[in-house]
């Protein structure tokens, strides 16, 4: 899509070329319609003057050459004419031995060619009545010179026009540019929510400028409130049902049903499954999807708190460590981040024997988030079913399963790519693949 600028500037350069060469057109019309009028007197002039030198001799109508310019006595100068009548016609001696075309009706013509350099002629026939004769006078002037000086200036004129052009474009970008640089800093402050880099647009705009962003703070204040408040009722429904379960799960197990084992396991197994669906939909309904402004996951942050939280729970028998590129901020929730890398760390120190590893990297196309650990691993066959059911391959063991679930759901929301494989300390990898988010 194109920018506004770009647009305006469009729009602007297709009007200004538009209007300039009609103008430019018409000027020239109209310069070129002046000259042949000017012109025009010129020729009748000189017809009335030929006129006057028409004078009666012994024969009857003669022409005095005494009175007429000398250029019509000089071959192809430039100005010719021809005397019609009754009795023949004179013609100037200019023309040598060419014939000069006599127009059809009285009046200017332009466009008639003389000579065997092809004079461009400017014609005026004009009819009179003389010594009781009817008298045809046609004079013309060879306009070619005219024509080229028109050229010539029409080219100069041109010219002047573009840079004309040229320089109303660049005042009129600098101006555009200048009236559109509060767009530009609200879509870079839009670019910065979108990267966590604050939380609300400034409000010192342009007054046109002050509903649109007044409305976006809200909507981010009242997104960013729903959020919470959501995630704490989910909280609170979570705690509250995690007790009646438990209860539950204690009377199934109880002696009271112990003539009746196949009632007992068949609750135990359908309150077992209650929990964990409610366990996982509740973190599926807990996710924020897109990340609020200014809830990034900054790893250079978070990932230490993270990495001592799980060294207190897990003892000091654990080697965690973490690579990640310096500054990095990842373009999700940050608590959807946390629970993701929570529960994939916390998986990974339950099977670990001695070593933990969480490597980040970012790439033009996305990131890849990848931990390891040296423990036993899981089989090639098992590890679908680790994912797809959320089960776990040694009970007496609480990870690679419910947690994993979780982890995919989030991932699944992002349109991520989750995998298990061996992993070079020996255990498992889970390697996880995001893509990146688009710019504003």
């Amino acid at each position: 899509m194109k920018s506004i600028q770009a647009r305006l500037s469009l729009g602007l350069v297709g009007v200004l070329v538009v209007v300039g060469l009609v103008l430019a057109q018409l000027s020239l019309w109209l310069f070129e319609v002046g000259l042949q009028r000017y012109l025009e007197a010129g020729l009748r002039k000189e017809s009335e003057n030929l006129l006057v030198a028409l004078v009666r001799g012994q024969t009857g109508i003669e022409l005095d050459e005494r009175r007429i310019s000398a250029a019509y006595q000089r071959p192809f100068s430039g100005y010719y004419f021809r005397v019609d009548f009754d009795g023949g016609h004179w013609r100037s001696r200019s023309l040598w031995d060419m014939e000069m075309p006599r127009p059809q009706t009285p009046g200017l013509h332009a466009g008639l060619q003389l000579g065997p350099e092809g004079q461009q002629l400017l014609m005026l026939r004009a009819d009179y009545k003389r010594l009781g004769q009817a008298i045809s006078i046609s004079v013309a002037q060879d306009y070619t010179p005219v024509r080229d000086g028109f050229r010539r200036i029409q080219q100069i004129g041109l010219g002047i026009g573009a840079l004309a052009l040229l320089l109303v474009l660049v005042s009129q970008r600098i101006t555009v540019k200048r009236a559109l640089r509060p767009l530009e800093r609200t879509r870079e402050q839009i670019a910065q929510l979108q990267q966590g880099k604050r939380s609300q647009l400034d409000t010192e705009v342009p007054l046109e400028l002050e509903p649109l962003v007044a409305q976006i703070n809200h909507l981010l204040t009242h997104t960013e409130d729903s959020l919470r408040r959501s995630r704490n009722a989910l909280g609170n429904l979570g705690h509250a049902l995690k007790t009646p379960l438990a209860v539950l799960l204690s009377l199934a197990s109880s002696e009271r049903l112990r003539d009746q084992p196949q009632i007992r396991e068949q609750l135990r197994e359908q309150l077992q499954q209650i929990q964990q669906r409610l366990s996982r939909e509740l973190n599926r309904a807990r996710l924020a999807g897109d990340a609020l402004p200014g809830a990034h996951f900054d790893c250079d942050a978070e990932l230490p708190g993270l990495m001592s939280t799980l060294g207190m729970i897990h003892g000091d028998v654990l080697n965690l460590g973490y690579e990640a590129p310096g500054g990095l901020s990842l373009p999700w929730d940050r608590e959807d981040l946390l629970e993701l890398l929570g529960n994939l760390l916390d998986n990974a120190c339950k099977w670990a024997d001695s070593e933990v590893r969480l490597s980040i990297d970012e790439s033009p196309a996305g990131y890849r988030l990848l931990v390891d650990d040296d423990g036993p691993g899981i089989p090639q066959a098992a590890r679908d079913e680790v994912l797809e059911r959320g089960a776990r391959l040694d009970e007496q063991v609480d990870g690679h399963g419910l947690g994993l679930g979780i982890v995919r759901d989030i991932v699944d929301a992002w349109g991520g790519k989750m995998v298990l494989l061996e992993s070079p300390l020996g255990g498992l990898r889970v390697s996880i693949e995001l893509q990146r988010r688009g710019s504003v």
